[in-house]
C-alpha cells in the first residue's frame, strides 16, 4: 500500500511538474526552429551543397596526376604457307603489361580560370540564400507565434461573451417571471449565446491548428506562450530610420537582392568564360611509362620511357558553338538584371506598405485604446441606466457586443503592428535574431 501510495504521489508530482511547465516567448520558439525547422535545415543543407562549388573548381587549376596499370595473356595464332604450298600454324603464348604515371599542370586556361571566379559568385548566392531563409523563418515562426496568441484570446474573448450571455439569459428569465421583463429580451439573449456557443467551436479548433503550426515548426510540444507584458507594444521604441533609408538599407542588404547580385556577377564571368574559348590553353606534361610484350614482333622486350614538355592547343574553329555561347551569356546577363531590378522596384514597394504599418499601425492602437476605454464606460453606463428602468436589455447586449469587437480589434492592431516590425527588418537584412530579439521585449518574462 505505502508503494502504491508513493507511486501516486510521485506520479502527481510530475503531472504538475508538466502542467507548471514554463512558456515559450518568441525568442525561443525562433532559436528551436532554428535548429529544427525543415526548411531552414534543407536551407542550411543546400548552403553546405553550394559551398563545394570553390574546391571543385579550384581543382581544375591545380595539377593532374594519373597512374595506369596493366596486364593481359596473350594467345597469338599465326597461319603461313611455306615453299611447298602446305599451311603452318604456330602458337605463341605470352604476357604483357604496361606501367604509367602522368602528371598535368595547367599553365594558361582563361576558361578555368573565369569558371573559378565565377564559383566565387556563386558561392555568395549560396549564402545570401540560406540568409533569405533565415529571414524567412523570423517572419514565419513571428506570424505563427502571434496567431497562436491571437488564436487564444479569441477564444478567451468568446467564452467572456458566452457567460456574459448566459448571465443575461439567467437575468431576463428573472426579470420576465417577476413581470419586470419581455419574452424578447430571453429570445435576443438566448440567440447571442447560442451564436456565442458556436463561435467557441470555432475558436477552439483555429488555437489548435495554430498552436500545431508552432509544434512543427519547433518540432516539440508547446505547452505555452508568453502574452503581451503589462507595457505592450510601449516597449518598443519608435522606428530611427525614415522610409527612404529603409528602402536604401533594403536595396544594399536584403538577402534577395544579395543573392541576385552574385547571380549577375556570376553571369558576367559567364560572359568572360565564353568569350575564352577563342583562347589558346597551355599546359604543363610530365610522363612515365614502362611496357613489356608490346606486340608480338617485340616479345620478351621491355621499354621505359620519360618525357617532359608542354601541350599547347589552339582552337581554330568549333562551328560557331563559341559565339552562340557568347550571346547566350549576354542574354542571360540581361535577364538577371532585368529581375533585379523588378525586384528592387517591388522590394521598395514592400518596404513602404510595411513601414506605413509600423507607423500607422501605432497610431491605430492607440485610437483602439481609447475607443476600448470609452466601449468600456459606455457599458457601465448602459447598465446603471438599465437597473434604472431606462435601457433595456437589448442595449445592454448591444454595448456589450461593441465592448467585445473593440477589444478583439486592439488585439489584433498590437499584433500586426508587430508583424509589420518583423517584416521590415527582414525586407532590410537586419540580423534576424536581433529584430526577434527587439519584438520579443513586449512579451512578458
Amino acid at each position: 500500500m505505502t508503494f502504491a501510495i508513493r507511486h501516486t504521489l510521485l506520479g502527481l508530482a510530475l503531472a504538475a511538474v508538466c502542467v507548471a511547465a514554463p512558456a515559450m516567448n518568441l525568442l525561443q520558439v525562433y532559436d528551436a526552429a532554428l535548429e529544427q525547422d525543415a526548411n531552414v535545415r534543407a536551407g542550411r543543407a543546400a548552403l553546405a551543397s553550394g559551398q563545394e562549388r570553390l574546391p571543385q573548381a579550384r581543382a581544375q587549376l591545380l595539377p593532374v596526376i594519373n597512374a595506369n596499370f596493366g596486364r593481359n595473356r596473350n594467345q597469338l595464332s599465326t597461319t603461313s604457307v611455306n615453299i611447298l604450298g602446305n599451311e603452318s600454324v604456330s602458337r605463341d603464348d605470352y604476357f604483357s603489361f604496361t606501367k604509367s604515371l602522368l602528371l598535368r599542370q595547367p599553365l594558361f586556361n582563361l576558361p578555368r580560370y573565369y569558371q573559378y571566379k565565377q564559383a566565387e559568385d556563386l558561392v555568395q548566392e549560396s549564402v545570401a540564400n540560406y540568409e533569405r531563409e533565415v529571414q524567412n523563418l523570423v517572419v514565419r515562426v513571428g506570424g505563427a507565434y502571434l496567431e497562436a496568441l491571437l488564436a487564444s484570446e479569441s477564444l478567451k474573448l468568446v467564452q467572456a461573451q458566452k457567460r456574459q450571455y448566459t448571465a443575461m439569459v439567467d437575468a431576463a428569465s428573472r426579470a420576465l417571471k417577476a413581470g419586470t421583463g419581455t419574452r424578447t429580451d430571453i429570445d435576443d439573449a438566448q440567440s447571442r449565446l447560442d451564436m456565442a456557443l458556436a463561435n467557441e467551436l470555432e475558436a477552439r479548433q483555429n488555437e489548435d491548428y495554430t498552436r500545431r503550426q508552432l509544434e512543427l515548426m519547433v518540432n516539440q510540444p508547446v505547452t505555452g506562450l508568453s502574452g503581451l507584458d503589462a507595457r505592450g507594444v510601449d516597449a518598443l521604441g519608435n522606428l530611427i530610420k525614415s522610409l527612404p533609408e529603409w528602402v536604401e538599407l533594403a536595396s544594399a542588404s536584403s538577402p534577395e537582392v544579395k543573392a541576385l547580385m552574385a547571380r549577375l556577377q556570376a553571369a558576367d564571368k559567364e560572359i568572360s568564360k565564353a568569350k575564352s574559348g577563342h583562347a589558346p590553353t597551355l599546359d604543363a606534361v610530365a610522363q612515365w611509362s614502362d611496357s613489356g610484350n608490346e606486340n608480338v614482333t617485340r616479345i620478351n622486350s621491355s621499354f621505359e620511357n620519360k618525357a617532359i614538355g608542354f601541350q599547347l592547343t589552339v582552337p581554330l574553329y568549333q562551328g560557331g558553338a563559341v559565339n552562340s555561347q557568347v550571346r547566350q551569356a549576354v542574354a542571360e546577363k540581361t535577364r538577371v538584371e532585368e529581375s533585379l531590378e523588378s525586384l528592387r522596384r517591388d522590394l521598395s514597394l514592400r518596404v513602404q506598405k510595411e513601414y506605413r504599418g509600423v507607423t500607422e499601425g501605432l497610431l491605430r492602437i492607440k485610437a483602439l485604446e481609447q475607443a476600448l476605454r470609452s466601449a468600456t464606460q459606455l457599458l457601465d453606463s448602459t447598465i446603471k441606466s438599465q437597473m434604472a428602468g431606462v435601457r433595456t436589455v437589448l442595449d445592454v447586449l448591444n454595448v456589450e457586443q461593441q465592448l467585445v469587437t473593440a477589444r478583439r480589434d486592439l488585439i489584433q492592431a498590437r499584433y500586426v503592428y508587430l508583424m509589420s516590425r518583423l517584416r521590415l527588418s527582414s525586407l532590410a537584412g537586419v540580423d534576424a535574431r536581433a529584430s526577434v530579439a527587439e519584438v520579443n521585449q513586449v512579451f512578458a518574462p
